[in-house]
């Protein structure tokens, strides 16, 4: 695993703590399933849990933001973005989040200037 995917295991693992006191013991199940997937690196099923613990909590700031996570990693860069910004807006102040969604701009907005480059040259 890099660097990259550690991180991210270790962000869901640590929203998750913080968040489980809140959550219905549904959403927490979602939630823990969502993450174990995650670190299988099965991200469709992650996403399909995530999805089915934003239903039963739709005000889970971490539920957002490891949707978001799925999503980026996955390709679906709209979908990241709208889960971050959803995520952001649910908890503000949550470093992690913030965190999460400054690296994915960077990224994307990093690669986006590679792929133009490589447009202009040709």
């Amino acid at each position: 695993m890099n660097k990259l995917s550690t991180f991210t295991v270790f962000s869901f693992l640590l929203l998750s703590v913080l968040f489980s006191g809140c959550a219905s013991q549904l959403q927490q199940n979602q939630m823990q399933f969502g993450i174990k997937s995650a670190q299988k690196d099965l991200w469709n099923e992650a996403i399909f849990r995530w999805k089915k613990s934003i239903r039963s909590a739709s005000d889970s700031a971490a539920a957002h933001n490891n949707l978001g996570v799925a999503y980026e990693k996955k390709g679906m860069i709209e979908e990241a973005e709208k889960e971050y910004k959803i995520a952001l807006k649910l908890d503000p102040d949550n470093e992690h989040i913030q965190s999460n969604y400054t690296k994915f701009k960077k990224y994307w907005k990093e690669s986006e200037k590679t792929e133009e480059e490589k447009d202009e040259k040709k």
